[in-house]
């Protein structure tokens, strides 16, 4: 749990001075538009769009087209209001101060009618002394200025140069001059999003009071010293000393289960921060945290005790976890670069996973319940990793927390996206602030690995997509190293000296610094991570993905399921044409380039019932995502342990993206709400620690064996080959052991697929299927995996399969067993919105039986998902 948000405790003896009390003025508070037509009530943490909805005022903003209906909502100016009594006499305290954790975003607030202070910054605390206007009555107004309107006039104010993008493309319905403004960047819109500038207090606000001393703020940061082969904890201390006088504290920092209890003895005077620095012997066995499928994600209970002259004591509780990461850029036989990849506790980690975005464009719906749900998918998913991106939020503490629990690595972009920025002291100093509190706040967690300075920006200016004039250059170019180098780099390295730090992503890494810190070509192989996107290419064909040492973002689109669509749209929305459907689009072409991919290996949809076209449409373009991803991912899998051509030690494959802000086509894996797509039980497949993977290279069949294991196994690979036509494997064979050595990738066979079709008489590439697992000598087997010899719209001997069903209960969970009449590609096992997830789906179905389970996520039955249960399998769509 986060020091900094614990509740002071107060340890009274009989000459103690109680701690000063806290009071949150979260609930319920008034909520008024800029001329005085609406007045209704509005919860805090909040926003205005969830106020108006919950009140009926508004249709649900996710509905149809309303993300255009209610844009007047962001155009207007909200004011929150309250009246409270403070429930503690304030006259027996020296300081009261009024804390927002979070504003949104740009507000002047006024307590008791005196202006107190402007907010502009959605991604910092606020903190305003309220010791000479506080009564025991009093109100209390936040007066937003919409955020559209702010950032426009920003944007005028700004007339030395222009600062690109000024809009959003015409496909997105955006608002414009998201730069100039310090709010979640895709709130104004984004090729996945909608636009939902909404303003409201989306965090806490409370009253402390205090005498002789305040702590503001308190950090904790393990840190192995490798000198002296021993741990430390860096404490750091915040205070506000009331008075001018000295106060002195004793401090007591104790960790039970590692032996350990230190004495400090300070002196504090006015704004103050301490440091400490707590030893831990080497005596004690200190259990490491690990990332997911590595190890325990041990964490120790310690308490910090201040005890101040004049009575005072605070006491403060957190958990500690001790882990060590490091960046490791350094030269590889036979390649030209550098390396870039994670030691853990100094263990290389391969980082399996994905992007993060918002959950919600309403902050005040994401929930500790959804993050959980969304969170614990990650793991089942076999992920490790993932990378919060920078355009959206950084995210709440419980966030952080699930992280630290589930053994999730975190890439922490700092929020800034696809877009260059103003450098002008008041931007500056507002940044400024934002990056030091959200340090402060975050360094504690070691599921944090890396801090980004942003989301892409190096790539835009070095390969000019604002189309900036050449001689216009170096004033960018001037803005940009202020920023993130200057400012947010001198940050993080003054704050946080325990995980590394990069300007952007993508980037060369230390190249790119020794290029000014923007490379010449950001998207090298041989250095640092990359982006990749490519509609146009076969995904099909490894041979067109990078063979780059890291890939932080990749991926392609799909549909979500028409149970997530039906929500939000009406009758007439249900095709795949349609306005709706247009209007939900946001990247351009995107509907075109599903269809075209699809195109390339399976026939489009033939049924003529329109509806009934739709979600076979929708199918077939959650097939076409999870059949690329799988390709490109595997590629990179297997390239961790080989250099070719230079090119290789591929180590971070984090897809593009995780999870859904609304109901629309995007390259989620995971719906809105957190219905898995076909894509997301992909991904719990080729991420699996023991994977075998098939591959083509010029008419050779190859199988690589990849470890994410920690000990060496000793491994048999049985390939089959099977007819379309037949539920019976036409031919096997089992090869000789193979040792896969721990984290590395082997070659397991190796076979021209002229050859491999010989040996099953009577198969062709059209007719035959492969399919293949691994086994050792223990219990431990991998995924059974496929290649397809030919595209899908070739196959012959590919027949509608008829495949029924038999559910039962056992325990918590049901059991949906399985039958087939014949061979079924991408089997898909739907249960409309009844929330859960299956132990596997869209899987090549080439045996007659087959039992899986079905995890609920709430309570049901087996009537009800009887009632909503479907089977779609590739050739029902025709």
């Amino acid at each position: 749990m986060q020091p900094h948000v614990l509740t002071l405790l107060a340890l009274c003896g009989t000459c103690c001075v109680t701690a000063g009390p806290s009071h949150s003025l979260r609930g319920s508070w008034w909520l008024s538009n800029g001329d005085g037509f609406f007045k209704l009530p509005g919860t805090v943490p909040g926003c205005v769009h969830s106020a108006l909805y919950q009140r009926g005022l508004i249709q649900d903003p996710y509905y149809r087209f309303n993300d255009l209906t209610t844009r007047w909502v962001s155009l207007d100016d909200w004011t929150y209001s309250t009246e409270f009594k403070i429930p503690f006499n304030v006259s027996e305290w020296q300081k009261v101060k009024l804390i927002f954790e979070g504003v949104d975003t740009v507000a002047e607030i006024l307590f008791n009618d005196v202006t107190i202070g402007k907010t502009d910054n959605m991604f910092t605390e606020y903190s305003f002394d309220i010791t000479n206007v506080v009564r025991d009555t009093n109100s209390l107004k936040v007066q937003f200025q919409s955020a559209v309107q702010y950032a426009e006039l920003q944007s005028q104010a700004h007339t030395s140069y222009r600062v690109p993008p000024e809009c959003p493309v015409p496909e997105q319905n955006g608002e414009c001059h998201v730069n100039f403004i310090r709010k979640e960047q895709c709130s104004f819109s984004w090729d996945w999003g909608p636009s939902f500038p909404s303003q409201g207090i989306w965090k806490d606000v409370r009253i402390e009071a205090y005498n002789i001393s305040h702590l503001n703020y308190l950090t904790v940061l393990p840190i192995y010293d490798k000198a002296s082969q021993q741990w430390k904890i860096e404490v750091e201390a915040s205070f506000d000393v009331v008075g001018s006088k000295l106060v002195c504290v004793h401090v007591t920092v104790t960790i039970p289960k590692l032996q350990t209890q230190q004495t400090y003895n300070i002196k504090l005077q006015r704004n103050q921060t301490v440091k400490l620095l707590v030893k831990i012997s080497k005596n004690v066995a200190v259990e490491t945290w690990w990332p997911q499928g590595h190890g325990n994600q041990t964490g120790y209970n310690m308490t910090i005790l201040f005890v101040l002259n004049g009575g005072l004591n605070i006491k403060k509780s957190a958990k500690v976890y001790f882990r060590t990461v490091e960046l490791i850029e350094e030269p590889i036989n036979g390649s030209s670069g550098l390396s870039f990849y994670f030691k853990i506790n100094g263990l290389p980690i391969f980082l399996k996973g994905s992007n993060w975005i918002p959950a919600d464009s309403f902050q005040d719906k994401v929930t500790p319940e959804l993050l959980r749900l969304l969170l614990q998918s990650v793991v089942d998913a076999n992920m490790n990793a993932l990378r919060v991106w920078g355009g959206g939020v950084y995210e709440q503490d419980e966030f952080y927390e699930l992280c630290n629990e589930l053994g999730i690595m975190i890439w922490q972009d700092f929020m800034f996206a696809s877009a260059l920025y103003p450098a002008d002291q008041r931007f500056v100093e507002s940044v400024r602030a934002e990056v030091t509190y959200q340090i402060r706040r975050l360094k504690s967690h070691p599921s944090i690995i890396i801090w980004c300075g942003n989301n892409e920006n190096e790539v835009a200016l070095s390969v000019n997509w604002f189309n900036i004039n050449h001689s216009d250059f170096n004033t960018y170019y001037k803005d940009y190293v202020t920023l993130y180098v200057e400012n947010i780099r001198e940050i993080v390295l003054s704050e946080d000296k325990s995980r590394p730090f990069i300007a952007s992503s993508p980037t060369n890494g230390v190249k790119t610094m020794e290029e000014g810190w923007i490379a010449a070509y950001p998207y090298s192989n041989n250095y640092g991570d990359v982006h990749f996107y490519n509609y146009d290419l076969d995904c099909w064909d490894w041979t067109v993905f990078p063979k780059a040492r890291f890939v932080s973002e990749y991926g392609y689109q799909s549909w979500p399921s028409f149970s997530t669509l039906e929500k939000v749209s009406s009758e007439e929305d249900w095709s795949y044409n349609s306005s709706f459907s247009l209007h939900r689009q946001h990247h351009r072409n995107g509907d075109k380039e599903m269809l075209e991919q699809a195109q390339l290996h399976f026939r489009l949809p033939q049924r003529t019932d329109p509806l009934r076209k739709f979600k076979d449409t929708i199918y077939l373009t959650q097939v076409v995502q999870a059949q690329c991803i799988k390709t490109e991912t595997e590629f990179y899998m297997r390239s961790r342990s080989e250099i070719v051509n230079g090119e290789g030690h591929t180590m971070g494959a984090l897809y593009w993206q995780l999870n859904d802000i609304w109901q629309a086509p995007s390259w989620a894996s995971l719906e809105y709400g957190g219905k898995w797509k076909m894509l997301h039980y992909f991904a719990r497949r080729f991420f699996a620690p023991l994977l075998p993977v098939g591959f083509e290279d010029k008419g050779v069949f190859y199988v690589y064996g990849v470890s994410d294991l920690h000990t060496d196994y000793t491994t048999r690979l049985t390939v089959r080959l099977y007819r379309w036509s037949s539920l019976k494997p036409l031919c096997s064979l089992v090869t000789s052991s193979t040792v896969i050595k721990a984290g590395k990738t082997a070659i397991l066979h190796k076979e021209p697929v002229s050859k491999l079709l010989k040996r099953c008489e009577g198969c062709t590439r059209e007719t035959c299927v492969v399919s293949f697992r691994l086994s050792t000598g223990s219990d431990l087997f991998s995924p059974t995996n496929y290649h397809f010899l030919s595209s899908l719209k070739n196959a012959k001997g590919l027949v509608k399969a008829s495949i029924t069903v038999n559910i039962s209960q056992k325990d918590d969970l049901f059991v949906f067993d399985l039958k087939t009449s014949a061979i079924a590609p991408f089997v898909w096992l739907d249960v409309g919105s009844i929330p859960g997830r299956f132990s596997d789906n869209g899987f090549l179905m080439t045996e007659k039986a087959r039992s899986v389970l079905f995890y609920p996520w709430k309570l049901t039955s087996k009537s009800e998902l009887m009632q909503a249960f479907s089977v779609t399998s590739l050739m029902d769509i025709y």
